[in-house]
């Protein structure tokens, strides 16, 4: 087993089949084609089908198991990696890149081929984890302590790191333009949500844990 495989290996269950309910508000309506990079279970595009009707639903999924689980839930499945393989899919209203590009060699360059199977009327919808976050920053800062973990900003299979502004950049350099942009990190009545209200969002950029990105067709 590789050290990545290995990587993979650990994490549990849930890393590959929870849906990620927290893309709704950004997800727009109707749906016909939908592609998810990365998609697990197709916990996500179940969700979908399910709360928004899409019609056709796809994923690409680099690891067999969750492959195999995927295909009892969608209607394709494109086994693979994603940098290496040819786009799959024609023409769709919304591509998702939910905790994927980070992962890859060349986001850049992936994100360039996914725009191409955009409708004109089509979205992409990113969710990327943000390094400028106090539990990278504070370490770093004070300590000088860089140190991977299983999961979070500093997952150790993460290949590329991205704050608000290269995340926006990476989408935008792909000829796409966001048109909303949301974060995670801030639940509903806890401090740090008080926090950044009395603070009207002065620090949001060390206390999101991931940013969603919603972008179009230029």
């Amino acid at each position: 087993m590789t050290t990545l495989a290995a990587a993979y290996a650990t994490k549990e269950s849930e890393y590959f089949g929870s849906a990620r309910r927290e893309i709704l508000p950004l997800v727009p309506g109707p749906l016909g084609r939908v592609l998810e990079v990365g998609c697990g279970s197709g916990a996500t595009l179940a969700m979908l089908r399910a709360e928004r009707g899409c019609r056709w639903l796809a994923g690409v999924e680099l690891f067999p198991d969750a492959a195999q689980l995927a295909r009892t839930h969608l209607d394709a499945v494109y086994e693979g990696d994603i940098e290496a393989m040819a786009m799959p899919v024609p023409e769709g209203s919304l591509v998702l890149c939910l905790d994927v590009l980070e992962h890859l060699r060349d986001p850049w360059l992936a994100v360039r081929r996914l725009a191409t199977l955009l409708r004109p009327d089509g979205s992409l919808i990113a969710s990327i984890p943000n390094v400028r976050h106090v539990a990278v920053v504070g370490p770093l800062l004070l300590r000088g302590q860089w140190r991977y973990t299983d999961s979070g900003p500093l997952d150790r299979t993460h290949l590329r790191f991205f704050t608000r502004e290269s995340a926006v950049a990476l989408l935008e350099d792909a000829g796409l333009r966001v048109r909303r942009i949301e974060v995670t990190g801030l639940p509903p009545g806890s401090r740090r949500r008080l926090f950044d209200r009395l603070t009207r969002g002065a620090f949001r950029g060390l206390l999101a844990s991931q940013y969603l990105l919603r972008a179009v067709p230029g």
